[in-house]
């Protein structure tokens, strides 16, 4: 019988004590008094681990059952954000470092860094995706719940649907909703940003004729956009900066000048660009280690280019939009197509500069 009560020995959660210090990143000091909450991964998603205050040093030590089909979290809240420790199964759970932050419904040093437009016609519509970079080089975390982060344009034949994700640093993918602002098609989505990488990703389907001008614009103060059409489908418009086509995929991607702009798109994705993509053998290695085919090698721009193409890597939409817009289904094949031609977006975290003089009217 020794190995009945082996076996339901492992399945039980394990005992440990979790213990470490909370540390205020933005004054370098101890957060003393913090509440620190652990939630532990149960058979049906996070469940309750117990919690306590930190002392005057900001040290907080917890006996608690970890978690044994999952991570264990640590979790504290100051100024309304929520920062979150991640404890691997078989890691060491003592002597842990939570960083927390001020926050301030003033943005500081954020800025988006990269936004990258998706243009995908179907059938049943022109699919978007979108995607944020926000960086905060900061010591404070950007937090305004009154007019939200991320301010984004949807075109009213999307009829307000819209799917959005957003990630904190080291964090994972996490729905949000999108409000209305008092401007037209201009909604809010009311998320921090915390010091360090934030990302938002936007998906939604408006109705679309080929050929016809579809009109857009960027909400956000934006540092560099890009538009960008798989193969088989053709961008036309004015001000953009064609940067050509990513090798791997076939891609197409321009650099918008303005903060709106008027396109018409033709053609279709090109189910051989995802068949590609997918039978390809990367050896295990991350897309990122082409980054040096993804840009044109127009030889009077090498230089720029290069190092726009360890940037515009920036976001990965590979995990994100695997099932289509409610209301606005596509086929699961156009979604698969979608996040097969934006794997190539990944984060290098290299620093470029704007493909274009945009000037803000």
């Amino acid at each position: 019988m020794r190995w009945v009560f082996a076996i339901l020995a492992g399945a039980m959660p394990a005992l440990a004590t979790i213990s470490g210090t909370v540390v205020n990143g933005t004054t370098g000091q101890p957060q003393s008094g913090i509440t620190v909450v652990l939630l532990r991964m149960g058979p049906t998603g996070p469940e309750p681990g117990g919690d306590g205050k930190a002392d005057a040093q900001g040290k907080f030590s917890l006996n608690a059952e970890t978690s044994t089909q999952g991570p264990t979290l640590v979790r504290a809240t100051l100024d309304g954000v929520t920062y979150t420790k991640l404890i691997p199964p078989g890691m060491p759970s003592e002597g842990l470092t939570l960083d927390v932050y001020n926050a301030s419904p003033k943005p500081g040093s954020t800025k988006v860094s990269k936004h990258l437009i998706f243009f995908d016609p179907t059938d049943q519509g022109l699919v978007v995706n979108e995607a944020y970079l926000f960086s905060n080089d900061g010591k404070t975390s950007w937090n305004d719940p009154q007019n939200g982060t991320l301010r984004f344009y949807l075109p009213a034949g999307a009829q307000g649907k819209v799917q959005i994700n957003a990630t904190e640093p080291h964090g994972m993918p996490l729905r949000e909703p999108a409000a209305k602002t008092d401007k037209p098609d201009i909604y809010k989505v009311n998320f921090p940003v915390r010091p360090g990488e934030t990302r938002f990703d936007l998906s939604y389907t408006t109705p679309y004729t080929a050929g016809t001008p579809y009109a857009g614009k960027v909400a956000s103060n934006d540092e560099n956009t890009y538009l960008i059409v798989p193969k088989g489908v053709s961008l036309a418009g004015d001000d953009l900066n064609d940067m050509g086509e990513e090798p791997r995929t076939s891609a197409h991607i321009f650099g918008l000048k303005q903060a709106s702009y008027k396109i018409s798109l033709t053609g279709t994705a090109d189910p051989s660009a995802q068949a590609s993509d997918a039978s390809g053998d990367s050896g295990g290695q991350d897309p990122g280690s082409q980054l040096s085919e993804v840009m044109p090698r127009l030889h009077t721009q090498l230089t720029p280019i290069l190092a726009l193409a360890f940037g515009i890597l920036a976001l990965g939409f590979l995990l994100l939009y695997r099932t289509p817009v409610e209301g606005k289904a596509g086929t699961g094949q156009q979604v698969a197509r979608s996040s097969s031609l934006l794997g190539v977006f990944r984060a290098k975290g290299a620093k470029t500069k704007e493909p274009s003089e945009r000037r803000r009217g």
